[in-house]
């Protein structure tokens, strides 16, 4: 059967590949953010994700650094001490803020070695009066670039006054 030639106008839809459409979630590849310290850290992470592939470190570092604020939340000095106790002689390794913690006063804090993308005066001071120091994530891919010996730590997403909002609404009879 012979088909009529078309002249364009009439085309229809576009065809799609076996297996249907792709519906994957989409993440984002580089941060949106216009720092230049952060667009360096992810290449540079990026990097080390292509160069050492036997380690997921750098490529979860890397996707790390891609997220919004709202999913890099800050930690509290208090939280990351519970975190690291009995792992002292490792480094803690924080993509976001560590905070100062007004509940550590008087109480003794362990030397540690932190790694994180900010760290507040306050807490730097902690941290270093106890003995410990704080490094950068450029001075961890230098140094410890498979990432052994570390503890890679996250924040809470859900501490934030906004996430008290979400959800269902509770009725108050």
């Amino acid at each position: 059967v012979a088909r009529p030639v078309s002249s364009g106008s009439d085309k229809m839809g576009k065809d799609i590949v076996a297996g249907g459409r792709n519906t994957k979630h989409k993440h984002r590849k580089v941060p949106k953010s216009e720092n230049v310290y952060l667009r360096l850290l992810a290449k540079l992470y990026e990097f080390l994700s292509r160069r050492i592939p036997d380690s997921n470190f750098n490529a979860t570092i890397k996707k790390r650094l891609s997220l919004s604020r709202v999913n890099r939340p800050p930690m509290g000095l208090a939280r990351l001490a519970r975190y690291m106790r009995g792992k002292e002689d490792k480094t803690a390794v924080f993509i976001g803020t560590i905070t100062d913690d007004v509940r550590l006063n008087g109480m003794p804090l362990k030397p540690l070695t932190v790694c994180a993308l900010r760290v507040s005066e306050g807490a730097r001071a902690r941290i270093t009066n106890a003995g410990g120091s704080v490094i950068t994530l450029d001075q961890l891919a230098r140094d410890n670039p498979t990432g052994s010996n570390t503890v890679l730590l996250r924040g809470l997403r859900t501490a934030r006054k906004a996430n008290r909002y979400f959800g269902v609404p509770v009725r108050g009879d």
